[in-house]
């Protein structure tokens, strides 16, 4: 089995996201998040970039659709 390279897409489209103006908002999160998902299981990759991608969101961008982002990102990978 061909292990996957989603994460490297993950991490690629995230600095993207963030380049573009700065910030990172739920739709982008959730484009990433969509990735992840693609093949019907996020592995440990995937999930250690989530992470990494979550720890660089800075309290100004975590508006109400943000939050709910980040609590299902945090109940599918716990």
């Amino acid at each position: 089995m061909k292990k996957s390279r989603d994460h490297l897409e993950m991490t690629f489209r995230s600095i993207e996201c963030f380049s573009n103006d700065g910030k990172l908002d739920a739709q982008e999160l959730g484009s990433i998040l969509d990735i992840a998902e693609r093949d019907g299981n996020i592995d440990a990759d995937e999930i250690r970039v989530l992470k990494n991608i979550i720890s660089k969101i800075t309290p100004d961008e975590i508006d109400d659709a943000m939050q709910i982002k980040l609590d299902e990102i945090a109940e599918k990978i716990k």
